[in-house]
């Protein structure tokens, strides 16, 4: 008698809603297996039985041949008993026990699906929610664990006779695929318009979706994550009054096109940003603007103000390719404004009562159904530097992939920041940062924190029971963290301490050797209470010393100095010494009985804390040079001289600028060899001053300032590495999305023979602080494998 042999097979992954239950079944139908598969909350769990070399031909390449959204972990397997029987199943999923498996993030709408979409011979012609295994909603509509349609907001829509069978048949493209559906039984389109909104009875809905926009209309469109506002991104009148209507101030908004080649006249495109356009995630792209794009351009000027980028995406539902047209359809708009369903500065709306309230004013219709969305979820944002990904929001198409950790974690929970907040999720060698939350100084975004805090331990089964939380003693994120945490330990953490831990973190790096980890950015708390943001620390996760930084210069009025940048221009100028001479585009930019208060609150100190911001030295030369006075959104000052450098000829910023360094301590103290190097900026600004009067073209002082920042960078890593042999550096913070500067500093720090880290999975603002704390928090924890000696080079040493 032929031997038998049977195997218990767990795999572990992103392996649920991805087909790989299907894909078992058909790999051991295929061998000639008897047994089954089914989900539980540990993964996919299959037992096959046969001859022993069909059950090894079913193990080997279990997980190289995987459906193509499925992430696996690990495959393990052992022998058990052999139980007899004929066939193989798909048995019904084993709920119970600590979730350790994440659905697949939200994908777009395959070409199979995309081909039926558009068939008038296919039952699911212009179904505006067809989907399959490899495609379409997943973490937004799971309401919990293991991956069923009764586990997510399908479960009100029973399946009629046609897509249970198709449910049920195994070389279908929609065995087991749970959200599937299509006219006779899935969620229905309305379109509500009129006061008070109501739905035309017998009207198409994306027929007149698509009339009221090419008429200039204004419309709400429920997606995946949540609303959308929409327009023709060609019509400036409208997309000018939506600008009003959502406070939008100057912030630039994204754009969605049918096609990469409706946007290629209009920008630069490489391979790796038509891939990234292209791709499952479907994220928005940032994508370098033509000079040349100005004339003819169909793109509205209110959509992007003298922004250098264009952010474009392509559609990601049904929905949106409905709504931009299919062949043969009527002539409507190629390129439609499309940006979050919100106010600006609270959290994407997704309910649909709450869409009617909250977006009664400023959308003139709704599109919308009645598929609920169960997890708010904004669309990610990614640019391209050198030809890698640099992910500036890691949201929708991302979320929730966990990252691998290169150490291992307690079970712990990382808060984030105040601003573009995301937490972490941690526990093993597996973190999950949530999806974009966005600023806390919102009651509702603060609701909203609390509910996917609560929504991402039920899917990842992970119960922290160590807190982590930035230092800033007034951060909305550390109070919730300190009223979170009751008995468990929270730990504290130092902001840039925390941007150098992500960096390490997301490359792997073990922390048993300090890196320079150069950290730039607006704000974040220092030791010392001042605002640190020019840091250049040598740091590992259990610590770091403060080697050097940006000299401190007075922020007069707080969030008044960010919001005007002519106050942070005349702050730096007088610290150097340079008076406010009337010439200077700064000084002319502040109202005459403006200057004389600030004079007086420079001189007195009132309301000056000291920093030493990166951010706002971008800020200060933008309004100096004359690019920008008034900032509308975070860092426009800093986007606008980014782009005023881009502009700049080739090679003509070389030489100019340069700041001072100087060692040990300050105000002529005995040298001192702990003490940090401070950076002068006043070189710069004298020389941008001179610049200034003399008529050098604005573009040209821009690129000379970055040139002298990345020139500044080199200088003190080669410091660094003299004094403590360091070879690696982190660039991170907020300041590095800026692609002109982070190009000029890797490539500087290259020619000098250092190996430099960047992010590209996570992003270097805020939205990956909580990554940073997760890792420091743990190094900190008793007996952990990260507690080090607690050596960092040079002698003083700040722990986390």
């Amino acid at each position: 008698m032929e031997a038998v042999q049977r195997r218990r097979v767990v795999v572990r992954g992103v392996v649920q809603g991805v087909g790989f239950r299907p894909y078992v079944y058909n790999r051991a139908t295929g061998l000639g297996l008897a047994g089954h598969v089914t989900n539980t909350p540990e993964g996919v769990v299959a037992e096959v039985e046969g001859a022993p070399a069909a059950v090894s031909a079913f193990c080997e390449r279990l997980a190289a041949d995987a459906p193509p959204l499925a992430v696996v972990d690990a495959v393990d397997h052992c022998e058990v008993p052999v139980a007899g029987g004929s066939g193989f199943a798909i048995v019904a999923s084993r709920s119970g026990g600590p979730g350790r498996t994440l659905v697949s993030p939200d994908t777009a709408t395959c070409a199979d699906c995309l081909v039926e979409l558009a068939d008038p011979a296919d039952r699911r012609h212009r179904h505006p929610f067809i989907t399959c295994t490899h495609c379409g909603p997943r973490f937004t509509i799971v309401t919990g664990l293991p991956y069923d349609r009764a586990h997510t907001t399908m479960a009100r829509f029973p399946m009629c006779p046609d897509c249970a069978r198709e449910y049920a048949d195994p070389a279908d493209r929609r065995f087991h695929a749970q959200p599937v559906a299509c006219p006779a039984c899935g969620p229905r389109l309305r379109l509500l318009a009129g006061s008070p909104p109501r739905e035309e009875a017998g009207a198409d809905p994306v027929a007149e979706a698509r009339r009221l926009l090419a008429g200039g209309a204004i419309l709400a469109v429920k997606g995946l994550g949540g609303y959308h506002l929409a327009c023709d991104a060609a019509h400036a009148g409208t997309v000018a009054e939506l600008r009003r209507r959502k406070a939008r101030g100057d912030k630039p908004f994204a754009l969605m096109a049918r096609d990469p080649a409706d946007v290629e006249h209009l920008v630069h495109l490489g391979p790796a940003e038509r891939d990234l356009l292209t791709g499952p995630a479907r994220p928005i792209v940032l994508l370098r603007r033509r000079p040349a794009a100005a004339a003819g351009d169909p793109v509205a000027e209110d959509v992007a103000p003298r922004c250098p980028d264009l952010g474009v995406m392509l559609p990601y539902t049904p929905v949106h390719h409905l709504l931009l047209g299919l062949p043969g359809d009527p002539p409507g708009p190629r390129l439609l404004v499309m940006t979050s369903g919100n106010l600006s500065g609270e959290p994407i709306v997704t309910d649909d009562a709450e869409a009617l309230d909250r977006l009664g004013h400023l959308a003139d219709a709704w599109l919308t159904h009645d598929r609920p969305i169960h997890v708010p979820c904004d669309d990610s944002v990614v640019r391209v530097c050198d030809g890698d990904p640099l992910t500036v929001r890691r949201s929708r198409g991302y979320a929730p992939l966990p990252l691998q950790l290169p150490l291992p974690v307690p079970a712990a929970l990382a808060a984030g920041g105040d601003l573009k907040n995301a937490f972490c999720l941690g526990e093993g060698h597996k973190a999950w940062l949530s999806a974009h939350i966005g600023d806390m100084d919102d009651l509702a975004t603060r609701y909203a924190f609390e509910r996917a805090e609560q929504q991402l331990e039920s899917i990842t089964g992970v119960r922290p029971e160590l807190l982590a939380a930035d230092r800033h003693p007034g951060y909305r994120s550390a109070r919730w963290a300190h009223r979170a945490a009751g008995a468990r330990p929270l730990v504290r953490v130092q902001h840039h301490h925390a941007h150098i831990a992500s960096a390490l973190a997301e490359h792997g790096r073990a922390g048993d050797t300090p890196v320079i980890g150069v950290a730039f950015d607006g704000t974040g708390y220092g030791d010392d209470g001042a605002v640190w943001g020019g840091e250049v620390l040598l740091a590992d996760y259990a610590g770091y010393r403060r080697f050097a930084h940006l000299a401190y210069v007075p922020l007069p009025g707080g969030d008044a100095a960010v919001l005007r940048p002519y106050r942070m221009a005349l702050s730096h100028l007088r610290a150097a010494g340079l008076p406010w001479s009337p010439d200077l585009p700064c000084t002319a930019a502040c109202p005459p009985e403006e200057l004389r208060v600030l004079e007086r609150q420079l001189e007195l100190g009132l309301h000056c804390a000291p920093t030493s911001s990166m951010g706002r030295l971008f800020d200060a030369v933008s309004s100096l040079a004359g690019v920008c006075h008034l900032a509308g959104y975070e860092a426009q000052a800093a986007i606008e001289l980014e782009s005023a450098a881009l502009a700049a000829p080739g090679a003509a910023a070389d030489g100019g600028y340069a700041f001072a360094l100087h060692h040990g301590a300050p105000d002529g103290a005995a040298p001192d060899g702990d003490a940090p190097v401070t950076a002068d900026p006043a070189p710069v600004l004298s020389a941008v001053v001179a610049d200034v009067r003399a008529g050098t073209p604005t573009p040209l002082i821009a690129a000379r300032f970055h040139t002298a920042v990345a020139g500044l960078v080199a200088t003190l890593a080669v410091l660094a590495r003299e004094r403590h042999g360091l070879d690696t550096v982190a660039l991170t913070g907020g300041v590095f999305a800026n692609t002109v500067l982070s190009c000029a500093c890797a490539r500087l720090l290259r020619e000098r023979g250092f190996t430099v880290l960047r992010h590209h999975r996570v992003p270097p603002n805020d939205g990956g602080l909580a990554l940073g704390q997760l890792m420091v928090a743990a190094a900190r924890t008793p007996h952990h494998p990260q507690q080090g000696d607690g050596h960092v080079p040079g002698g003083t040493r700040q722990s986390a």
